[in-house]
């Protein structure tokens, strides 16, 4: 059986190949085959399993899980891509389950960001100029195209697809193999080929501690919503009017204006009106 060499008080199996530009912060864990190429940080803690490939250019935070099979910083799927430098930037404390593919960004000096306590489940895809935010929890097989917003603790059920420049809002939920094609609004519980709304994220508002009151809030702005004969317009003024303001309700409406100044419901799309 192959001993483990030992780097600046990292572990290095003999097997993996570590580029001489890249940097391992101490007590990181390299396993067999696993390939670290130019260019790349990897932060204290932080364990690679078997056969993970890290491409140039890549940031992994502290006390990381990376598992078997992995591949992040592969340039990104997009004919506009011409080979400039780009990043992937990941955070600390993520878990990234086996064979999952996150790609830096398309653009010089641009970047794919994933941010802290993330949970990646298997297969799952993330592509190029993503922005995610933190404690989000991704099921199995989910893919995310480019240009994506992924605000904090949302969950995906597992074989999500999510169309492009899509933004989706904090403490949303989506239902298994959603079809995702249009910004989901924060605190809302979505399913269906398109997706649509179907209820409130009453258990994760619940759960992240936001006060009865503000929920009650936020149950009846859903109301006024989806639930009348009102259309978004109307829905916005009726609840600046009727509804308890919070922050979590003027976040609500803001992210509904926006969504109104998009494309096809994407309010991130560049081809909105401005």
């Amino acid at each position: 059986m192959m001993g483990i060499q030992t780097m600046a008080h990292s572990k290095i199996h003999p097997t993996a190949i570590i580029h001489p530009t890249a940097e391992l912060a101490p007590d990181v864990e390299i396993g067999p085959y696993s390939i670290v190429g130019a260019h790349v940080y990897i932060g204290e803690g932080t364990i690679l399993e078997s056969h993970v490939v890290v491409e140039k250019w890549t940031t992994i935070g502290s006390y990381c899980h990376i598992f078997h099979s992995a591949i992040l910083g592969g340039p990104p799927q997009d004919t506009k891509f011409k080979g400039e430098r780009s990043y992937l930037r990941i955070g600390d404390r993520n878990i990234i389950r086996e064979f999952v593919t996150i790609h830096r960004a398309t653009g010089e000096e641009e970047a794919t960001v994933i941010g802290d306590d993330n949970m990646i489940m298997g297969y799952v895809h993330i592509g190029h100029n993503c922005k995610l935010g933190n404690g989000i929890i991704i099921a199995n097989q989910a893919g995310i195209s480019g240009h994506v917003i992924v605000e904090d603790h949302v969950v995906f059920g597992g074989m999500v697809g999510v169309h492009q420049y899509t933004r989706i809002g904090k403490l949303a939920m989506l239902g298994g193999m959603s079809k995702v094609v249009q910004d989901v609004p924060p605190f809302m519980m979505v399913d269906g080929r398109p997706a649509e709304v179907l209820d409130l994220n009453t258990i994760g508002l619940r759960r992240h501690g936001i006060p009865p009151a503000v929920r009650a809030g936020l149950r009846q702005a859903y109301k006024l919503l989806y639930r009348s004969k009102l259309n978004m317009s109307q829905a916005i003024e009726a609840i600046e009017e009727e509804v308890e303001p919070s922050p979590e309700r003027d976040y609500l409406l803001d992210f509904l204006r926006s969504i109104r100044k998009g494309f096809g419901g994407r309010a991130n799309d560049p081809r909105g009106m401005r």
